[in-house]
């Protein structure tokens, strides 16, 4: 059992900002600090042979970014783009990846204390993604640890099928 003090430390270390957003009329969270860029929803380049969840890469100032539909991650159906449909950018380890989101919210201060364990379902179910549910304005908010939930192998499937078409359309090219 944790003692007092060890779980005082825990709800601390959770403590602070969080972008919120909607996904099917559920609250999820984010921590600012992983947020590098908000943007409407733009041109998505899809990639041949990557999962149905990673919707392809987009093009920011140069820089080729890998996009993941957060509503397929989790299993959801996939719903029509409105204008409020935008994609959040977000750092995981040297990676950035963009999110695509039904709407975001606002930005919350949730104090440690305002954030609980996720709940257990059993050995069934997988919340190592969960950070916690933080409690602000009376509702309930899905606290992300986005490092968990975008896995490197999103990036690295993106990044890996991009390099077998450029290998490819190499070895077709015509030598000069």
């Amino acid at each position: 059992m944790a003692t007092q003090a060890e779980v005082g430390k825990a709800q601390q270390s959770r403590a602070g900002k969080y972008l919120t957003f909607v996904l099917a009329k559920e609250s999820y969270g984010l921590e600012i600090l992983k947020v590098r860029e908000i943007m409407g929803l733009m041109d998505i380049t899809a990639v041949p042979r990557t999962p149905e969840h990673v919707k392809g890469v987009i093009n920011l100032r140069g820089k080729v970014i890998p996009v993941v539909d957060l509503r397929l991650k989790f299993g959801m159906a996939e719903a029509e783009h409105t204008e409020e449909t935008c994609i959040i950018v977000v750092q995981v380890a040297t990676i950035q990846m963009g999110i695509l989101v039904d709407k975001v919210s606002e930005v919350l201060n949730i104090q440690g204390q305002d954030i609980e364990d996720p709940p257990s379902f059993g050995t069934e179910v997988n919340t190592d993604f969960i950070l916690g549910m933080g409690k602000a304005n009376g509702k309930v908010t899905i606290l992300l640890d986005i490092s968990k939930l975008l896995l490197h192998e999103d990036a690295l499937a993106v990044q890996a099928t991009m390099t077998d078409q450029q290998d490819s359309s190499a070895e077709s090219a015509p030598q000069a």
